[in-house]
């Protein structure tokens, strides 16, 4: 092995690390690898990659591959197993697929070809049914599938074409050659997650991605993103893409396109129908949506004319597509050209309908529906793969494809007894071996199959192919194994440049781009979403203040236990009251109370799970969060976790996790305030957090300055304010009554007083659109016009326990009046305003 590497034109102290790096990396036989050539030789375009990581040594390459692991933590790139509910870090492997740019050019020319077949079978299958009519494509074939959606036969597509994104699953054979292994039309995923994936490889090698002339994948989606645009009557077309929602096993991935192309992410709730159009429901009424890029399976879309037990659609969506009022990525029924059972007649319709022969042929396919076919099969049944027709779903094969000298004599005669009574429902396919590239496993090179997802774009002039992929490499050597939910790890895609690199970008590059200032677009569950995450903030915070304050007034009770036990008892009360501790632990330390309050994920009301909630609702509108936000969530979640599991921590020790998890709020408070454009986003998060100060401000006030308090209580209320310093400046006294409520509750000064949150509440709420046509102040400004009234004109020494409470009340009326007027987004859809464009 050594001798063949030293036959490469490189020095001779490179051809030996080089050797020696890849000494031990052995091919599995019979099965071709795409580092190490026929002649056990690494491939030409492999050597600069080997040559690098061999010069980094095995310390440098670990390096390199940690910060891999940490970007993709601080970027929140997950993915969900199918029916699971929580998250998984994305499993990215850290060596590339590389390719060359001649055998990327026979892909992407084979690619361009199938999507422009499918396109054409589809507008047949949908327009004229000629290919059914005249015998080219069994009825059963198409009729048998539950992607084939009746409603839309005779429908004819805004721009005419039915699919716009199309993605198809290729691999290798051992005979060197690529072949097909499964088409995605239906709402194909792994795109964004292919950005992502380039992104924190091209960050980890920076040098050695610009020195390999690695293709940039911006050009395509410029082009996507233009040919959606394109699609669109209007000239300023707003552009949606449908998630599921957060459950989604791909949300991730859905959120970072959306942010990434500038489209509107929404969900079905989002979406209304009036007049035969396609309208997002915001919080200033209702505004056309023109081109959807859907990430819902078509019988979801829409419960009227499909599935009726559906939540994730909008009813009347068919018929604002068959009136032409939108354009669809893709049109509902695409999906019908995924089915196997269309595989197998793909070579002959290729010929009939583009005159061409397939450059890139399917895995060996017959469809069971045929009794000819059928027998085939059967007759060399060890030798053949059996799957679902038209998915996954079929009896005798357990949700998966299945080999047939793999099954027992029983799961045999079940899957033979089936094919015989419905053997539409079946293909066999021939078995193939894939091919292996280098994965990094227990710190050496280690070949795994893999498969290769590429994905194109339909644009006015033609196809255009992404000059990468999403490729899936299996974590043990049965090429089978090869989806997320089976230990497959994810891997970047390089196309190597014969010629200089276009430095694409999704910027517009010409001047004639017209200056705006219209802020956007801001569905109500967003609106919803922004709100509730200010809200759950500022009760994060309020909670580490009281837990603060406790554990301060127990460091000084310590050197003087007969006074200060006052505050103490009442940060305690407090804290069992908002639930941030459990009852039963009215009987511990109060250190395991406070502990409990910070860090206790299972607490409800505690700070590391209110952390998780604003986390949640913050999930659910990444889109329109910056990645340094995100990233100080997911550091709010880390520093409170330092205190899981413990039964108990010294003061100091529970301070310090507060105080971090304090400094890391304060860090996202700033970039709130500084980097937020001030839209109807920001007021949404702002107006929450407003409200819950206010209304937790009240809270302090009763609980520490009551009918009978004491200078330490006083104390612990001007400290939960942040006003301690304020307080001394400006009285040169001790605390007293009238002087520390004025400052908690009225100071239009203090920006933590009650009165100060009562304007800041009142300027948002003038501005935000108004939906009346009477020009009469709705419910929720009224409220908040009067609350700022009666606090401006109140006086702090005629304040008691009772009035404090009154105002707390209000402002959960106003919370309230807020959601029902701007949140209410699954009631009947509301008139636009005409009047702001702050939606």
């Amino acid at each position: 092995m050594a001798a063949e590497h030293e036959a490469l034109a490189i020095p001779g102290e490179e051809a030996r690390r080089l050797a020696a790096w890849i000494a031990d990396y052995r091919p599995i036989p019979g099965v071709p690898d795409e580092l190490i050539g026929p002649d056990g030789a690494p491939r030409p375009h492999w050597t600069t990659l080997l040559e690098t990581l061999a010069g980094l040594g095995q310390e440098g390459v670990e390096q390199r591959f940690a910060a891999a692991a940490r970007r993709i933590n601080d970027m929140g790139v997950t993915y969900r197993v199918h029916g699971e509910t929580r998250e998984r870090p994305w499993p990215l492997s850290r060596l590339p697929l590389v390719l060359n740019e001649t055998e990327w050019s026979q892909i992407a020319a084979g690619v361009a070809q199938r999507a422009e077949l499918l396109d054409q079978i589809l507008q047949d299958v949908y327009g004229e049914g000629r290919l059914v009519a005249e015998g080219a494509l069994p009825a059963a074939a198409v009729a048998g599938s539950p992607e084939f959606i009746r409603p839309m036969r005779g429908v004819k597509p805004v721009g005419g074409r039915w699919l716009r994104f199309y993605a198809v699953d290729i691999g290798r054979g051992p005979d060197g050659k690529w072949w097909v292994l499964g088409d995605r039309a239906q709402a194909p995923s792994g795109a964004g997650y292919a950005i992502e994936n380039r992104l924190i490889l091209a960050r980890a090698f920076p040098s050695l991605y610009r020195d390999m002339k690695v293709r940039r994948l911006a050009g395509f989606f410029r082009d996507f993103r233009a040919a959606l645009m394109s699609a669109a009557t209007r000239s300023d077309p707003r552009i949606c893409l449908m998630t599921p929602g957060p459950f989604s096993e791909t949300y991730s991935e859905q959120v970072y396109l959306a942010r990434y192309l500038g489209f509107l992410l929404v969900e079905g709730g989002d979406l209304a129908t009036s007049e035969g159009k396609l309208h997002v429901r915001t919080v200033a009424g209702l505004k056309r949506a023109d081109v959807l890029w859907r990430r819902v399976d078509a019988d979801w879309l829409d419960p009227l004319e499909a599935n009726a037990a559906s939540r994730l659609g909008v009813p009347g969506l068919f018929d604002a597509i068959r009136q032409g009022a939108v354009a669809m990525a893709n049109m509902p029924g695409a999906g019908l050209v995924e089915s196997r059972a269309l595989m197998s007649f793909l070579p002959a319709l290729a010929q009939r309908l583009l005159g061409e022969t397939l450059r890139l042929p399917n895995v060996a396919t017959w469809w069971c529906g045929q009794d000819a076919e059928r027998g085939e099969i059967l007759r060399d049944f060890d030798n053949r793969a059996f799957a679902g027709a038209f998915g996954d779903q079929a009896e005798g094969l357990e949700g998966r494809p299945a080999i047939g000298a793999e099954l027992d004599e029983a799961q045999r005669a079940r899957l033979v007894r089936a094919m015989h009574t419905r053997g539409m429902d079946y293909v066999g396919q021939e078995v193939v071996k894939l091919s292996t590239t280098p994965a990094w496993d227990g710190g050496a090179l280690t070949p795994r199959p893999f498969s290769l997802r590429i994905f194109a774009a339909a644009t006015p002039g033609g196809w255009v192919v992404m000059p990468g992929g999403f490729c899936r490499v299996s974590g043990r050597r049965d090429a089978r194994a090869v989806s997320m939910g089976a230990g497959a790890q994810s891997v970047d895609v390089w196309v190597i440049a014969d010629t200089a690199v276009e430095n694409a970008t999704l910027l517009p590059t010409k001047n004639d781009v017209p200056v705006v200032r219209v802020p956007g677009n801001l569905p109500s569950r967003a609106a919803d979403n922004l709100f509730w995450m200010g809200r759950y903030l500022e009760r994060a915070e309020a909670t580490l203040r009281v837990v603060r304050c406790l554990c301060n007034r127990m460091t000084e009770t310590q050197s003087n236990a007969l006074q200060g036990r006052q505050p103490i008892e009442r940060c305690e009360r407090l804290l069992f009251a908002w639930g941030a501790a459990a009852p039963t632990a009215a009987t511990h330390s109060s250190a395991t109370i406070a502990l409990d309050a910070a860090s206790n994920a299972d607490i409800y009301g505690s700070a590391r799970a209110i952390a998780a909630q604003a986390k949640g609702a913050a999930s659910i509108v990444r889109e329109r969060l910056s990645q340094d936000m995100w990233q100080l969530l997911v550091r709010l979640e880390t520093r409170l976790d330092h205190g899981a599991g413990c039964a108990t921590l010294p003061e100091p020790e529970i301070l310090e996790i507060v105080d971090r998890a304090l400094h890391t709020l304060a860090a996202l408070s700033g970039l709130m305030d500084e980097n937020f454009n001030r839209v109807s986003g920001w007021a949404f998060i702002d107006l929450g957090k407003r409200i819950e100060r206010a209304i937790n401000t009240c809270r302090f006030a009763r609980q520490f300055a009551d009918d009978d308090p004491t200078m330490e209580t006083l104390d612990a209320l001007l400290e939960l304010v942040d006003t301690q310093i304020t307080y001394r400046a400006r009285y040169l006294a001790g605390p007293a009554l009238a002087p520390a409520l004025d400052m908690a509750m009225l100071d239009p000064f203090n920006p933590r007083s009650v009165a100060f949150q009562a304007r800041r509440i009142d300027e948002h709420l003038a501005a935000l659109p108004a939906l009346a046509d009477d020009g009469m102040m709705e419910s929720q400004r009224r409220l908040a016009v009067s609350l700022r009234a009666d606090l401006e004109a109140e006086d702090a020494r005629r304040l008691d326990t009772g009035r404090m409470l009154f105002f707390e009340q209000r402002l959960m009326a106003l919370a309230n009046a807020v959601s029902e007027r701007y949140f209410s987004y699954a009631s009947d859809p509301a008139p636009a305003d005409k009047r702001s464009k702050l939606a």
